[in-house]
């Protein structure tokens, strides 16, 4: 009772004006984990103001021992300006974090209309109003005043800086409940007070307003959107639950944009996961278990399709190296019933959701950095799905991948792979590139490449099975060869590209290291002879071999007509005509599997048995890159129709076939200008008006004077456009849109 005494005394010493609400409570709220902070911030512990006025007055000792506290934070994180973030408990907001403005003014014991009642009356606030200090300033910052003056200082001050979030204002504040490090002057030590927001979600102090915008933003973007002021318990989160292939995915907000999520999920990639799918149910058919890694695991939709679908066959590791989209993975597995292997030593720490029918079910989820875990253990699969470029990890992806293994990756760094930011091509896969008309088969082969190089390293090679370039990813699988042999076979498959920027010819220069005098006489076309400059490029280093298997095509299809994956299907029937170079009405649909319903085999037949079917898949090789129908269409002419004109290529004898890579693009092993003279034969004259397909009935000679005209009017308008490039070097980069002098209109 002493005690209690002696400290109302000191406080009723205090000023009455600015006694400050709940320092009666100091030690209860220590008690209950506030402490010195919450006593500081001014927060009303009771949920009632239960006197009118604040006081901001503190004593030395209480600010030497708060600064001890925070001087050591605010170092730490002087880059975020963010001081202080209170636990997790629920507790009462900071007086700073109103609603209303009358809600602010009543902690200043301004009635509610007051102000506007007497403006209207036009009387005399001085003579009954009595000066009030205003509530988020301390005294020497703003003195006590009446109450009009008051009224315009809270609404210009603080309220009109506020930041808005889901109806409350958090208002500026300039109580000591952020000291600023202290200054020596003299003997005399005193603490500078810096304005500040307080978080209505964390209880962050933030020095700048767009600070605490985006401090805000992010805590919506992680979907932390309930306040944890609030003494209700807030739902456990907002999450989205999306479905694909049957299985069930948590997300965040943001959920597609990676640089504002923890657990990026892109449902545009879909495609993607099912050709992903069908390469590992392909795999799984010859050899099983197998032990598969998803390196970049997310959200886990991708290992949880493998485990649900493939169960026993498989042995899933979801990986990522990111705790937050760890605990996602883990909330996942148990949305889908399946059991999580917590931790890979001790099996007793298993965890399980579900029926628990079987271990097989089981998924072991990492937090590891992908080039350890790659490290330290051997995979039958490897899917790699950075953000961006992969080059990162295929060292380390080759380094312990099992023979006849595959390892897939899916690289979204589109804009240096297309030619849009050709020094990034250069700095990651050490490439030389130009935007040309065949540029998604060029950023396949830079990938394939790169993938070559780093299995070399590793004395591996390898045989490119699926090779996809789409307009959001360029998509590479592979197997794995192990062996000094294989990998100088596939190293030697690295190779310069020739390209003709005037009509788009294009050739692999040959194999050998001795230089040769001219080497635009490798190219087909003479476009070098007839324009004048420099009219040709060298690209790559590429990979020069095919970029398909159709066997593993074939099954692949299998699988997904097995598993009713219908958005792969056309494509993968689209990929096995492109690697057969036939066209669809030539499709087969026999069985892969005729000789593989067997039982259990030895590891030893299994890579026998796959070695035979590698040399019997492995047929002629389907030509290198396309050709844009449109890029050649001949001006004041309509072109056929691209089924029938791909029939007139094969009967004129070569082999022809559509691309995926181009929906106008034609494969062929036709040259150019043989190209150039059937699609000429066979297009109709503008002027004509008629839309009747088939060959111009004209005679020799003004067919030969049509094809001279134009030439003639192709080389003109060339001349023209080197003469207003000033330069007698021809570089044709090729956009978007491509130029006009070698296109229709």
């Amino acid at each position: 009772m002493a005690a209690e005494e002696a400290a109302e005394a000191s406080l009723a010493r205090l000023s009455p004006e600015r006694r400050q609400p709940g320092r009666e409570d100091d030690d209860e709220e220590n008690l209950e984990g506030g402490g010195e902070t919450a006593a500081l911030n001014g927060v009303v512990v009771s949920g009632k103001v239960k006197r009118n006025n604040l006081d901001v007055k503190v004593t030395e000792s209480e600010l030497e021992t708060e600064e001890k506290g925070t001087e050591e934070e605010s170092t730490r994180e002087s880059d975020s300006n963010i001081l202080d973030v209170s636990s997790d408990y629920p507790r009462e907001k900071h007086i700073s974090i109103q609603r209303h403005l009358a809600d602010l003014e009543k902690l200043a014991d301004l009635k509610e209309g007051e102000f506007t009642m007497a403006v209207s009356q036009n009387t005399d606030l001085h003579v009954t109003d009595e000066k009030k200090p205003c509530p988020l300033c301390p005294e020497e910052k703003f003195k006590a005043c009446y109450s009009h003056k008051l009224h315009r200082h809270l609404q210009n001050l603080h309220w009109k800086v506020s930041v808005e979030f889901e109806g409350y204002r958090m208002c500026i504040c300039h109580l000591p409940c952020r000291p600023v490090k202290p200054n020596l002057v003299g003997d005399q030590t005193f603490s500078k007070m810096g304005a500040h927001y307080h978080c209505i979600i964390c209880s962050a102090t933030i020095t700048r307003r767009t600070d605490m915008i985006g401090h805000i933003n992010r805590h919506v973007n992680k979907g932390e959107t309930e306040s944890r002021f609030i003494t209700v318990p807030a739902p456990k989160s907002s999450h989205e639950v999306l479905k694909e292939s049957a299985t069930d995915v948590q997300v965040l907000p943001n959920y597609s944009t990676p640089q504002k999520t923890d657990s990026y999920f892109n449902p545009k990639m879909k495609l993607n996961r099912q050709l992903i799918f069908c390469a590992l149910a392909v795999l799984a058919e010859e050899r099983k278990p197998i032990e598969c890694l998803d390196a970049f695991g997310a959200t886990g939709i991708m290992g949880l399709q493998w485990a649900k679908h493939l169960r026993s066959s498989v042995k899933v590791t979801i990986n990522d190296c990111n705790e937050n989209s760890v605990t996602m993975i883990h909330e996942n597995c148990h949305l889908n019933k399946m059991k999580v292997k917590l931790n890979t030593k001790e099996d007793d720490n298993d965890e399980a959701m579900g029926d628990g029918e079987e271990n097989t079910d089981t998924i072991e989820v990492t937090k590891m950095d992908a080039n350890v875990i790659m490290h330290l253990r051997s995979f039958d699969f490897i899917h790699l799905d950075p953000f961006g470029t992969s080059v990162n990890y295929l060292d380390s992806a080759f380094r312990n991948v099992r023979n006849l293994g595959i390892v897939s990756l899916t690289s979204t760094d589109i804009s240096s792979l297309y030619a849009k930011a050709q020094h990034v091509a250069l700095r990651h896969y050490g490439c030389n590139i130009v935007r040309t008309e065949y540029y998604k088969e060029l950023a396949a082969r830079i990938v394939i490449a790169a993938v070559t190089r780093a299995a070399a390293r590793c004395n591996k090679g390898i045989e490119v099975l699926l090779a996809v370039a789409l307009e959001h990813f360029v998509l590479v699988v592979v197997r794995v060869l192990r062996g000094p042999s294989p990998a100088d076979d596939s190293a030697k498959k690295i190779r310069y590209l020739i390209h003709c920027q005037w009509c788009e010819e294009r050739i692999f220069q040959k194999e050998g290291n001795m230089v040769e005098e001219n080497p635009y006489q490798q190219l087909p076309c003479d476009c070098h002879g007839s324009m004048p400059g420099k009219t040709a490029v060298v690209l790559g280093p590429l990979w020069s071999g095919a970029l398909f298997n159709t066997g593993f095509l074939r099954r692949m299809l299998f699988e997904a007509v097995q598993y009713g994956l219908d958005e792969a299907q056309p494509l993968l029937k689209t990929l096995v005509c492109e690697a057969e170079c036939t066209t669809l009405k030539h499709f087969s649909t026999h069985s892969p599997y005729d000789e593989n319903k067997q039982g259990k085999r030895k590891s030893d037949e299994v890579i026998r048995n796959t070695a035979k079917r590698q040399k019997s898949e492995n047929s002629a090789e389907h030509p290198a890159f396309y050709y844009n129908i449109h890029r050649h269409s001949i001006k004041g002419m309509n072109m056929p129709k691209l089924n029938k004109f791909l029939n007139y290529l094969s009967e004129a004898g070569y082999r022809v076939s559509r691309t995926h890579f181009d929906p106008m693009g034609v494969r062929t092993n036709a040259p150019l200008a043989q190209f150039k003279t059937i699609l000429m034969k066979y297009s109709t004259p503008t002027y004509a008006g008629g839309q009747a397909e088939g060959p111009v009935h004209l005679t020799e000679d003004v067919q030969a004077g049509e094809q001279v005209q134009a030439a003639a009017d192709c080389k003109a308008e060339d001349a023209e456009f080197l003469e207003d490039g000033k330069s007698g070097v021809a570089v044709a980069m090729f956009t978007k849109d491509y130029p006009t002098h070698c296109t229709a209109d």
